[in-house]
Protein backbone atom coordinates (compact mmCIF):
# COMPACT_ATOMS: atom_id res chain seq x y z
CA UNK A 1 0.00 0.00 0.00
CA UNK A 2 1.23 3.14 -1.06
CA UNK A 3 0.09 6.12 1.31
CA UNK A 4 0.98 10.76 0.48
CA UNK A 5 0.47 12.75 2.84
CA UNK A 6 0.04 16.38 1.91
CA UNK A 7 0.77 18.26 4.24
CA UNK A 8 -0.04 22.66 4.24
CA UNK A 9 1.69 24.63 7.23
CA UNK A 10 4.22 27.48 6.74
CA UNK A 11 5.98 26.31 10.19
CA UNK A 12 8.52 23.25 9.36
CA UNK A 13 8.11 22.35 13.54
CA UNK A 14 4.34 23.26 13.39
CA UNK A 15 1.76 20.76 15.40
CA UNK A 16 0.71 19.90 11.68
CA UNK A 17 4.34 19.08 10.36
CA UNK A 18 4.43 16.89 13.36
CA UNK A 19 1.18 14.94 12.70
CA UNK A 20 2.11 14.35 9.34
CA UNK A 21 5.43 12.96 10.48
CA UNK A 22 3.68 10.33 13.23
CA UNK A 23 1.46 9.10 10.03
CA UNK A 24 4.53 8.66 8.17
CA UNK A 25 5.79 6.84 10.66
CA UNK A 26 2.98 4.71 11.40
CA UNK A 27 2.74 3.66 7.96
CA UNK A 28 6.25 2.87 7.33
CA UNK A 29 6.00 0.62 10.34
CA UNK A 30 3.08 -1.40 8.48
CA UNK A 31 5.90 -1.81 5.45
CA UNK A 32 3.79 0.80 3.63
CA UNK A 33 5.36 3.30 1.26
CA UNK A 34 4.77 6.74 1.75
CA UNK A 35 5.57 10.05 0.00
CA UNK A 36 5.20 13.32 1.90
CA UNK A 37 4.09 16.32 -0.12
CA UNK A 38 5.06 19.26 2.23
CA UNK A 39 3.39 22.22 -0.03
CA UNK A 40 5.18 24.84 1.72
CA UNK A 41 8.63 23.60 1.65
CA UNK A 42 7.98 22.98 -1.98
CA UNK A 43 6.92 26.29 -2.82
CA UNK A 44 3.94 24.86 -4.53
CA UNK A 45 1.83 27.36 -6.29
CA UNK A 46 -1.92 27.23 -5.40
CA UNK A 47 -3.02 29.81 -8.52
CA UNK A 48 -5.13 27.71 -10.84
CA UNK A 49 -4.00 29.30 -14.59
CA UNK A 50 -6.54 30.03 -17.58
CA UNK A 51 -4.77 27.37 -19.95
CA UNK A 52 -5.29 24.63 -16.98
CA UNK A 53 -8.88 24.76 -17.29
CA UNK A 54 -10.61 22.43 -19.62
CA UNK A 55 -11.78 24.57 -22.93
CA UNK A 56 -12.55 23.97 -26.42
CA UNK A 57 -8.79 23.85 -27.86
CA UNK A 58 -7.84 21.22 -24.84
CA UNK A 59 -6.23 21.08 -21.27
CA UNK A 60 -2.89 21.89 -20.74
CA UNK A 61 -1.99 21.45 -16.56
CA UNK A 62 1.43 23.16 -16.28
CA UNK A 63 4.39 20.83 -15.71
CA UNK A 64 4.38 21.23 -11.61
CA UNK A 65 0.83 19.84 -12.19
CA UNK A 66 1.66 16.94 -14.17
CA UNK A 67 4.79 16.61 -12.25
CA UNK A 68 2.84 15.93 -9.25
CA UNK A 69 -0.02 14.09 -10.90
CA UNK A 70 3.12 11.35 -11.71
CA UNK A 71 3.82 10.89 -8.43
CA UNK A 72 0.54 10.56 -6.86
CA UNK A 73 -0.74 8.10 -9.50
CA UNK A 74 -0.09 5.02 -8.13
CA UNK A 75 -0.80 5.95 -4.77
CA UNK A 76 -3.54 3.72 -2.56
CA UNK A 77 -4.43 6.30 0.05
CA UNK A 78 -4.40 10.47 0.40
CA UNK A 79 -3.86 12.02 3.90
CA UNK A 80 -4.42 15.57 4.03
CA UNK A 81 -3.27 16.99 7.38
CA UNK A 82 -3.77 20.92 7.64
CA UNK A 83 -4.92 23.55 10.49
CA UNK A 84 -8.27 25.64 9.55
CA UNK A 85 -7.68 29.28 9.02
CA UNK A 86 -10.84 31.27 8.88
CA UNK A 87 -12.57 27.73 9.32
CA UNK A 88 -11.20 26.14 6.14
CA UNK A 89 -7.90 24.67 4.56
CA UNK A 90 -5.21 27.42 3.84
CA UNK A 91 -5.41 28.55 0.43
CA UNK A 92 -2.37 26.44 -0.89
CA UNK A 93 -4.14 23.30 -0.07
CA UNK A 94 -7.05 24.84 -1.92
CA UNK A 95 -5.07 25.44 -5.08
CA UNK A 96 -3.35 22.07 -4.46
CA UNK A 97 -6.30 20.58 -4.54
CA UNK A 98 -8.20 22.85 -7.76
CA UNK A 99 -5.00 22.44 -10.04
CA UNK A 100 -3.82 18.47 -8.67
CA UNK A 101 -6.89 16.95 -8.07
CA UNK A 102 -8.87 19.04 -11.16
CA UNK A 103 -10.09 17.26 -14.11
CA UNK A 104 -7.70 14.47 -16.05
CA UNK A 105 -6.42 13.33 -12.88
CA UNK A 106 -9.22 13.14 -10.28
CA UNK A 107 -11.88 13.38 -12.62
CA UNK A 108 -13.42 13.88 -16.06
CA UNK A 109 -16.31 14.32 -17.89
CA UNK A 110 -18.86 11.69 -18.44
CA UNK A 111 -21.83 11.44 -20.27
CA UNK A 112 -23.98 12.35 -17.21
CA UNK A 113 -21.27 15.18 -15.64
CA UNK A 114 -18.35 14.46 -14.07
CA UNK A 115 -17.13 10.76 -13.88
CA UNK A 116 -14.60 9.95 -10.40
CA UNK A 117 -11.33 8.28 -11.95
CA UNK A 118 -9.84 7.90 -8.44
CA UNK A 119 -12.37 5.15 -7.06
CA UNK A 120 -10.72 2.25 -4.74
CA UNK A 121 -8.27 4.50 -3.33
CA UNK A 122 -9.06 5.85 0.63
CA UNK A 123 -8.64 9.60 2.23
CA UNK A 124 -8.33 10.58 5.78
CA UNK A 125 -7.50 13.78 7.16
CA UNK A 126 -5.78 15.35 10.18
CA UNK A 127 -6.69 18.79 10.89
CA UNK A 128 -5.79 21.16 13.83
CA UNK A 129 -7.87 24.63 15.15
CA UNK A 130 -6.63 26.83 17.95
CA UNK A 131 -10.57 26.75 19.04
CA UNK A 132 -11.52 24.11 21.15
CA UNK A 133 -13.45 20.80 19.19
CA UNK A 134 -16.59 21.25 20.77
CA UNK A 135 -16.66 25.09 19.59
CA UNK A 136 -15.98 23.89 16.04
CA UNK A 137 -19.05 21.48 16.08
CA UNK A 138 -21.13 23.80 17.80
CA UNK A 139 -20.82 26.97 15.11
CA UNK A 140 -21.34 24.77 12.37
CA UNK A 141 -18.03 24.83 10.98
CA UNK A 142 -17.53 21.31 11.36
CA UNK A 143 -20.32 20.15 9.79
CA UNK A 144 -19.46 22.68 6.83
CA UNK A 145 -16.00 21.37 6.80
CA UNK A 146 -17.12 17.52 6.51
CA UNK A 147 -20.04 18.24 4.08
CA UNK A 148 -17.80 19.70 1.36
CA UNK A 149 -14.14 18.60 2.10
CA UNK A 150 -14.46 15.32 3.68
CA UNK A 151 -17.80 14.38 1.37
CA UNK A 152 -18.20 16.36 -1.73
CA UNK A 153 -14.59 16.10 -1.97
CA UNK A 154 -13.75 12.37 -1.79
CA UNK A 155 -17.09 11.91 -3.76
CA UNK A 156 -16.05 13.91 -6.75
CA UNK A 157 -12.77 12.10 -6.66
CA UNK A 158 -14.54 8.57 -6.08
CA UNK A 159 -11.96 8.33 -2.85
CA UNK A 160 -13.63 6.48 -0.07
CA UNK A 161 -13.44 8.90 2.69
CA UNK A 162 -12.29 6.42 5.86
CA UNK A 163 -11.47 9.23 8.46
CA UNK A 164 -10.96 12.80 10.00
CA UNK A 165 -9.43 13.22 13.36
CA UNK A 166 -9.18 17.00 14.66
CA UNK A 167 -7.47 18.17 17.12
CA UNK A 168 -8.69 21.50 18.96
CA UNK A 169 -6.65 23.80 21.21
CA UNK A 170 -3.97 23.77 19.15
CA UNK A 171 -2.44 27.52 20.79
CA UNK A 172 1.57 28.21 21.41
CA UNK A 173 1.42 27.10 24.78
CA UNK A 174 0.41 23.81 23.78
CA UNK A 175 3.14 21.26 26.00
CA UNK A 176 5.51 18.37 24.46
CA UNK A 177 3.09 15.83 26.42
CA UNK A 178 -0.01 16.98 24.62
CA UNK A 179 1.76 17.17 21.31
CA UNK A 180 2.86 13.19 21.80
CA UNK A 181 -0.52 12.08 22.91
CA UNK A 182 -1.89 13.13 19.69
CA UNK A 183 0.75 12.04 17.83
CA UNK A 184 0.26 8.83 19.54
CA UNK A 185 -3.86 9.24 18.23
CA UNK A 186 -2.81 9.33 14.34
CA UNK A 187 -0.11 6.21 15.01
CA UNK A 188 -3.18 4.40 16.34
CA UNK A 189 -5.85 5.55 13.63
CA UNK A 190 -3.16 4.52 11.54
CA UNK A 191 -2.78 0.84 12.40
CA UNK A 192 -6.24 0.73 13.16
CA UNK A 193 -7.26 1.54 9.58
CA UNK A 194 -4.46 0.26 7.30
CA UNK A 195 -2.74 -2.78 9.33
CA UNK A 196 -3.17 -5.87 8.38
CA UNK A 197 -6.61 -6.66 10.09
CA UNK A 198 -8.57 -3.66 8.35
Amino acid sequence: MKHAVIVAHPNAQSFNLTMARAYETAARALGHAVIVRDLYRLGFNPCLAADELPSADGFHPGADVASERALLADVDVFCFVYPLWLDSPPAILKGYLERVFGYGFAFERGPAGNTPLLEGRSMISVSSSGAPTAWVRQTGDWSALSTLFDGHFAEVCGLSFVDHLHFGDITPGLTAEAVRAAAAEVESAVKRRFGASA
